[in-house]
């Protein structure tokens, strides 16, 4: 399944899936609320995952799919190679990172390792980083309080530090806003944090929003 929010992308990905013989696009969706809907009714083998979409990004729609499709196999593809990415992604439980000016042949290749139950990294990523994620690693002082939250308030930390409200969380993860709002509050409890600029500020020094793509 190809999940990307440009069609002149999906296009190109589907062209390069279904021209192989062992491959074949089932589904397409074009932001991550559709995307996770689209991998519970066709439980793909394998998800190729944009991460800046509409409603709901790849890296949130991450834990979604997991939940809903455990067996299916993710890999992202982006533009962007910063370190801190690559980080998130991996924790979340994708197996591949590819980055989208990669030749055809890395996104194949990230296809059928990632379909083996293996790791990916687009070569121009070093390779290095694979086995600095998946190992036990000392966390930072500054990652200490993110990784003391679960993974559903990781979620919540997430949607948050991007701006949606209660109902649009709610509406994105199935969960109430009085459900919302206890998330919400146990992760400013176990952040040490007083209001959404203090949490914004936090994601972004750890890694979890770009300020160069955050207008606020």
């Amino acid at each position: 399944m190809v999940a990307d929010d440009h069609s002149i992308v999906r296009d190109g990905l589907k062209q390069i899936l279904n021209s192989q013989p062992d491959m074949e696009v089932v589904g397409e969706a074009d932001d991550g609320v559709a995307t996770v809907e689209a991998v519970k009714k066709l439980r793909p083998d394998v998800v190729l995952l944009d991460i800046a979409m509409p409603r709901m990004s790849g890296l949130d729609a991450i834990g979604l799919i997991r939940e809903a499709a455990p067996d299916t196999r993710i890999v992202v593809l982006s533009m962007h190679n910063k370190e801190s990415y690559v980080q998130q992604v991996l924790a979340s439980g994708a197996l591949g990172y590819v980055l989208k000016a990669s030749p055809s042949s890395e996104i194949l290749a990230a296809v059928r390792i990632a379909n083996r139950g293996e790791y990916f990294l687009s070569s121009k990523l070093q390779a290095e980083i694979i086995g600095a994620y998946v190992r036990n690693r000392p966390a930072s002082p500054a990652t200490k309080g993110y990784d003391l939250l679960s993974e559903r308030e990781q979620q919540v930390f997430r949607l948050v530090a991007q701006g949606n409200s209660t109902t649009e969380i709610g509406s994105i993860l199935c969960l109430s806003p009085k459900t919302v709002e206890k998330h919400r509050a146990s992760i400013m409890g176990k952040l040490g944090v007083q209001n959404r600029m203090e949490l914004l500020k936090y994601a972004i020094k750890i890694g979890i929003v770009d300020p160069e793509l955050w207008d606020g």
